[in-house]
């Protein structure tokens, strides 16, 4: 059941006015400047994170936009707790419209060294959390909805740091971001789609050796990390109308990264 295309001035194209979105992995970093940027373009923000005293501050910045937050305590490798933020969303917004799949951890351990609970701890978040929330999500969203899978370059190239589990996560993602997109973009109009981003400054990044993102610079076409205003500008485009041809696709936003 596809949304029928609604024609409006391209840049109100971009608005996301009276949407619901949800956010995980909203305490910090990239998550942060989704949350704000959908605010930004019109809509009200469901966050969610492990760390729930930080979502406060995450909070403070969508409500100082003019919209709704709501922010709720949420590990993503727990399917009861992906169903409870999605029910906490229609209980306070009757809706939601958008999600964003962004809750991730990553690991730099080599391979022959790396555990069994480390490995299963990051698929357990960055691949399964991502299917327990569009699952939530699939259940409630209505025609013209929009699925944003975080992936990243890592899930389509290398780059110089042993993250075998990471880059299957990521990989796995895409795969996944193909999959709900046939299976559900004919049937009930959701669009599901992935955004691989390149380096961005964050919490991750801090974790790479001394002077890591600056050797990487040779092989980024434009010579920076990005900004992750860069980043949330791709989500909100995804998220709005503006995108409403587009599904199953994953778009890398990584400086050209990906083509050197």
């Amino acid at each position: 059941m596809s949304a029928e295309p609604v024609l409006s001035p391209v840049l109100d194209s971009f608005r996301l006015d009276g949407k619901v979105a949800i956010v995980t992995g909203a305490s910090s970093g990239l998550g942060v400047a989704f949350a704000q940027a959908l605010a930004e373009a019109g809509a009200d923000v469901v966050i969610g994170a492990r760390r729930v005293e930080k979502l406060e501050d995450t909070k403070k910045l969508v409500e100082a936009t003019g919209r709704r937050a709501l922010a709720v305590a949420t590990d993503v490798a727990k399917p009861e707790d992906c169903t409870a933020l999605v029910e906490a969303a229609m209980a306070e917004f009757g809706r939601v419209d958008v999600l964003v799949n962004n809750a991730g951890i990553g690991t730099a351990v080599p391979a022959t060294r790396e555990t069994p609970e480390q490995f299963r701890q990051v698929i357990d978040v960055n691949l399964n959390g991502c299917y327990w929330m569009a699952q939530a999500c699939g259940r409630v969203m209505q025609p013209g909805s929009s699925i944003i899978n975080i992936s990243s370059v890592l899930g389509i190239t290398t780059a110089g740091l042993p993250q075998a589990a990471y880059a299957a996560s990521k990989a796995g993602l895409i795969g996944l971001t193909r999959d709900l997109a046939q299976q559900w973009t004919g049937r009930k109009g959701i669009r599901v789609n992935a955004l691989a981003p390149g380096f961005f400054a964050s919490e991750m990044t801090e974790q790479y050796p001394d002077d890591y993102l600056k050797m990487m610079n040779y092989r980024i076409l434009s010579g920076r990390t990005g900004d992750p205003r860069e980043l949330a500008a791709a989500v909100v485009f995804l998220a709005a109308p503006a995108s409403g041809y587009v599904t199953g696709q994953t778009l890398p936003v990584d400086g050209g990264l990906t083509v050197t």
